[in-house]
């Protein structure tokens, strides 16, 4: 019991320290007459199946109290529990998908812009300034921007974006798989495990997978000739 209070309390005084240091970026442009600051950032660009998911979230002034974090340097249950408290404190939550037909037909790097540009116009009230994870500026916004490197570990409000996005896909991949419970969609949400491949070698792929992933591909491939029909794909 002591050593497990101990390890609470030197967490909470590291979450003090880094909400500090990641509030920086509001600070600076709360001083620069911006009032409605968004965050944005994305979950589930590397899986097989499934949407990309991204999220828009903007905070109250002030350095937020719950210990945000990038969403990939926490453990499901804190991730669970910064989600309750994000929904509680945010000024707004936006949230937008592409799904995977749409990543099929315009590559992961345009769908995931998309997603993006939808999850800040499902906000409201609308950002004055989004700071955005990632190298690149969401085409087609009105309000300036600036994309920045790493920003889920660097900035609260992406950092509360990654959370929101990571938690929502995550929740979906949980109801597909009952949709689709060949491919353990639940356990793994999608991304190329071992078993996933294995499932995906053995049944083909089904509606929700990525046909443009060469995995995926392969897979479809695979189905149609075992089915002794090489000039037909039947498994989209």
């Amino acid at each position: 019991m002591g050593d497990t209070m101990l390890a609470e309390e030197r967490w909470q005084q590291e979450a003090v320290a880094r909400s500090k240091r990641l509030y920086r970026f509001r600070r600076v442009l709360y001083k620069r007459g911006y009032h409605t600051i968004s965050g944005i950032d994305e979950a589930g660009r590397g899986p097989l199946a499934g949407p990309v998911v991204a999220a828009a979230v903007i905070l109250p002034p002030g350095v937020a109290p719950f210990g945000l974090n990038d969403s990939k340097q926490l453990t499901q249950i804190r991730r669970e529990k910064l989600y309750s408290k994000i929904q509680e404190e945010a000024v707004a939550i936006g949230v937008g998908m592409a799904e995977p037909q749409e990543i099929d037909s315009m590559n992961i790097h345009k769908a995931t812009l998309a997603a993006m540009y939808r999850a800040v116009a499902a906000l409201s009230p609308l950002p004055d300034f989004c700071l955005v994870d990632g190298r690149f500026a969401i085409p087609g916004l009105s309000s300036p921007q600036r994309a920045i490197v790493a920003g889920d570990s660097r900035s609260d409000v992406v950092a509360a974006a990654s959370i929101i996005a990571k938690v929502t896909r995550d929740r979906l991949l949980v109801e597909l798989d009952s949709t689709y419970p060949l491919y353990g969609f639940a356990k793994h949400k999608g991304y190329p495990t071992k078993q996933h491949l294995q499932a995906l070698k053995e049944y083909g792929p089904c509606p929700i997978h990525r046909y443009s992933y060469a995995p995926v591909r392969l897979a479809g491939l695979d189905a149609t000739l075992a089915r002794g029909d090489s000039h037909k794909d039947r498994t989209g």
